[in-house]
């Protein structure tokens, strides 16, 4: 095999591949993501008659884990969407946390959202009942906007079941330890947030959208029979709240100490508290969402969940192929030892993530790849260790968010549902999003120097 300095020639070659590839000439990631990992392959030296079976196994072995349970989160995301429930969930947070303060509810309602539904959606679900408290409130659209963007994308990039984060765990390995990453998640997520909410607030002051000037006749009631009988906040909620409760649980009864004990307890917090059970568990709360049981919902419902989740497995295994080729080769070796010497551990994923998702613009595949470039490295970079690999998690996930612009679905989905010039939305959004993730990894760092 290859050795020495030309490995790292390889590594940056195919990061440059995978980047070029999918933000200039429009190939898909999956494919990217493959053909990387037979250039990496053919280039270092490896086994001509292992690199198939390696790139098999690589896809296989990451979706083994994943799979499914992209799959339930998917769905438990559409059922959100179609049945009104993130309306429900909107409103029980505004009468929470007040009309008075509109900006920080926005806030609060992304980041609640996101965690089962893609941000780009949760955006256009919620877009008529931010514009209606823009109206109604008398506050600025351009702050609503931002508040609302930025809450969404905070849990989007650093919180499972999030197909992104959910990924980057089973990439480090934290299989059996993902109720941790999403207490952590959730616990820096809610900086991620507040750093956003501010600028956006910073952001209204000085930039305008047309919703700024226009007259809007949609209020809350319009809202509402848009979608019939809306469900109870506890139906909206629990889809949610009980897969993460459980996962929760299912950790804490694995601590070494079994608080739990190692008896029947111990067996059900286990079993529920695996990702997978915790989602069809999930999925059966979903259900009591549904406005009546019938093809339009059985079928076609789960059927649009399937459609969006089936990308998302197909970059996640490429990107699994491409992780377990570098893995195989000595590429992480290599690049471990050499940037121990520069002593900055925990921002390596960061600034690998933060490069990707500016280039090429998909959060998403900036989590999948990044997570699998420095999976072989984390011992060298002093990371091996459980929370180690879970900081891990939370950085590459400040990186997936720096930034967002005019390569990013999302970038656009805001810009055009709030009325803000490309110039505003560049000002405003994307400046929110390099803010969420900068404060996001100076958290992390601090972390990082506190436990690992």
């Amino acid at each position: 095999m290859v050795q020495g300095p030309m490995l790292l020639v390889i590594l940056v070659l195919s990061i440059a591949f995978i980047v070029l590839a999918t933000a200039k000439f429009k190939i898909h990631p999956f494919l990217a993501l493959l053909i990387a990992s037979y250039g990496v392959a053919f280039a270092s030296g490896m086994e001509v008659l292992e690199i198939g079976s390696t790139i098999r196994s690589g896809f296989g072995n990451i979706l083994t884990y994943i799979g499914i349970v992209i799959i339930l989160g998917t769905i438990i995301g559409k059922i959100l969407e179609k049945s009104g429930a993130a309306i429900v969930m909107a409103d029980t947070v505004l009468k929470m946390v007040g009309e008075k303060r509109p900006g920080l509810a926005m806030s609060i309602i992304g980041y609640i959202v996101s965690i089962p539904v893609f941000c780009d959606s949760g955006f256009v679900i919620l877009n008529s009942l931010k514009k209606s408290l823009v109206q109604k409130s008398k506050v600025s659209g351009v702050m609503m906007s931002v508040s609302l963007a930025t809450g969404l994308y905070a849990t989007h990039t650093l919180v499972p079941p999030t197909p992104g984060p959910i990924a980057a765990a089973g990439n480090l390995g934290l299989e059996d330890q993902l109720g941790l990453v999403i207490l952590v998640g959730l616990g820096v997520s809610i900086v991620t947030m507040l750093a956003g909410h501010m600028w956006a607030k910073v952001a209204g002051k000085k930039y305008t959208s047309a919703e700024d000037h226009e007259t809007l006749e949609m209020d809350y009631d319009v809202i509402h029979k848009e979608y019939g009988k809306l469900p109870s906040a506890f139906k909206s909620f629990a889809p949610i709240l009980a897969p993460i409760l459980l996962i929760t649980l299912g950790s804490i009864a694995n601590f070494p100490t079994l608080p739990f004990g190692d008896g029947g307890l111990y067996t059900l917090f286990a079993f529920l508290g695996k990702p997978i059970n915790a989602l069809m568990i999930g999925l059966f709360f979903a259900f009591a969402l549904l406005p009546q049981f019938n093809k339009e919902t059985l079928s076609g419902w789960v059927g649009d969940g399937l459609k969006d989740a089936a990308i998302i497995i197909m970059i996640t295994g490429a990107g699994g192929a491409f992780g377990t080729v570098l893995s195989s080769t000595p590429i992480g070796d290599y690049l471990g030892s050499s940037l121990t010497t520069l002593n900055i551990g925990i921002l390596v994923p960061f600034i690998i993530a933060a490069s990707l998702k500016t280039a090429q613009g998909s959060s998403t595949v900036a989590l999948v790849t990044t997570s699998a470039l420095v999976a072989p490295l984390l011992p060298a970079l002093g990371l091996a260790s459980v929370i180690g690999r879970v900081l891990t998690v939370m950085a590459i996930g400040a990186g997936a968010m720096t930034v967002s612009h005019a390569n990013d679905s999302f970038f656009w989905v805001v810009a055009e549902f709030s009325g803000m010039d490309v110039s505003t939305a560049y000002k405003s959004q994307t400046i929110a999003t390099l803010i969420q993730g900068i404060a996001t990894i100076v958290l992390v760092f601090v972390l990082a120097l506190i436990f690992v």
